[in-house]
């Protein structure tokens, strides 16, 4: 597993600082939250579309749900089956999200910050406020290996690196958390005002 881990490891790094974080920089600068996702091919890790949030044109348009419009707009012809693709999120995907890849025909996803680094870390409690009020789902518990897909949190892929590799991926890790931060910091005095319901 440690290579594989570590290839993973190294491109969805990759994707989220230079493909991902550029997108959220524009959408935060509109007034949009911080969350983005990517799909890969899983044959040859190729991007095959990048999406930030973009709830101030729709409130459903989370950053994994922008990543599957842009990638149905596609023409058929260059559009791969989702079962051939990688669903990266740079969070935790909210109830609405986790349906969304699931309607989608995705049997992955991997993600970097979880639920409490977004409540805590990015002040937006909302993911897991809903899976415990509506689904009574504590702590975020879903059920992460079901028979839709498996959810793999980017700290795993990292975990079963090498030594050496580990130690590179903790500062790619902090200067990519210290960008949403930023980002983060800027939605959130912006924020008042919106009209966005969960802001």
């Amino acid at each position: 597993m440690r290579p594989e881990a570590e290839r993973l490891a190294d491109r969805f790094l990759e994707v989220i600082a230079t493909d991902i974080l550029p997108l959220t920089e524009a959408g935060v600068a509109a007034g949009n939250k911080v969350f983005g996702a990517a799909i890969l091919k899983k044959s040859d890790l190729s991007l095959v579309v990048a999406a930030s949030n973009q709830e101030r044109t729709n409130p459903l348009f989370h950053g994994e749900v922008a990543a599957l419009n842009a990638f149905y707009r596609l023409p058929d012809a260059r559009r791969p089956a989702s079962a051939d693709c990688l669903f990266l999120a740079t969070h935790e995907p909210c109830s609405l999200c986790l349906s969304a890849i699931t309607w989608a025909g995705f049997d992955n996803f991997t993600y970097l910050f979880p639920y409490e680094v977004t409540r805590d870390a990015f002040a937006i409690p909302h993911d897991l406020a809903i899976l415990k009020e509506v689904f009574g789902i504590k702590d975020g518990a879903y059920r992460g290996a079901n028979a839709f897909w498996t959810a793999t949190a980017l700290v795993e892929l990292i975990d079963a690196s090498s030594d050496d590799a580990q130690v590179a991926f903790a500062e790619r890790v902090a200067t990519i958390k210290d960008a949403y931060q930023r980002l983060s910091g800027a939605y959130q005095a912006e924020k008042s005002g919106s009209g966005i319901a969960l802001s």
